[in-house]
């Protein structure tokens, strides 16, 4: 039986770039592969049997750490099961004495960690950059909605508050409007 898995690291990103071909049965994530405690990798690893074949686009979609790739690996060849990577044009067994490919997947998986490793850098790279110029403000903060109403009681404009509480006018809007649905339960929004 040929088996397919495809993974996506967030809920986002789309999983048709991973065209795998013809295979009996998929199974598919949208989860980081910075570990193994995936459902649908888990589920996999106990479904397949002697003789399958797993599928997979890239060695990346199935690990990006050298120790978790050659675990789930060896995990799946002592099931009796191979695994190809499209990507890559490799396939493991269980034949132990195909040194050639086991040096390939500790290249290419150390490669995967690697490029994990340098984006990780790269991004607390551009985050602090940011910070310094003021232009990273990190997570959507939580908007107090109080705040905006009592400035709105005071007579304040929108664009005023909005300035005042760092948030764009929209924000402003659906706050005064969600107060106007909590007050007044009966009144309908067009």
């Amino acid at each position: 039986m040929k088996v397919g898995y495809r993974r996506v690291s967030t809920i986002d990103q789309n999983l048709d770039r991973q065209d795998l071909g013809e295979v009996d049965r998929v199974f598919e994530e949208k989860v980081s592969g910075k570990n193994t405690d995936r459902a649908a990798l888990q589920e996999m690893i106990v479904f397949v049997r002697d003789g399958d074949e797993v599928i997979v686009f890239s060695i990346d979609r199935l690990a990006r750490d050298l120790r978790d790739l050659q675990s789930i690996i060896q995990t799946l060849n002592d099931k009796g099961v191979s695994i190809s990577f499209l990507s890559e044009r490799l396939t493991f067994t269980g034949d132990k004495d195909d040194a050639f490919s086991r040096l390939q997947l500790q290249l290419m998986g150390a490669f995967a960690e690697f490029e994990r490793n340098i984006i990780r850098k790269r991004q607390a790279e551009g985050i602090a950059k940011a910070k310094d110029r003021g232009v990273y403000m990190g997570r959507t903060k939580k908007v107090d909605g109080a705040k905006i109403i009592d400035l709105k009681q005071k007579g304040q404009k929108v664009s005023e508050i909005a300035v005042a509480m760092r948030v764009s006018r929209m924000t402003v809007y659906r706050a005064l409007a969600s107060h106007a649905r909590v007050t007044s339960p009966n009144s309908k929004t067009v």
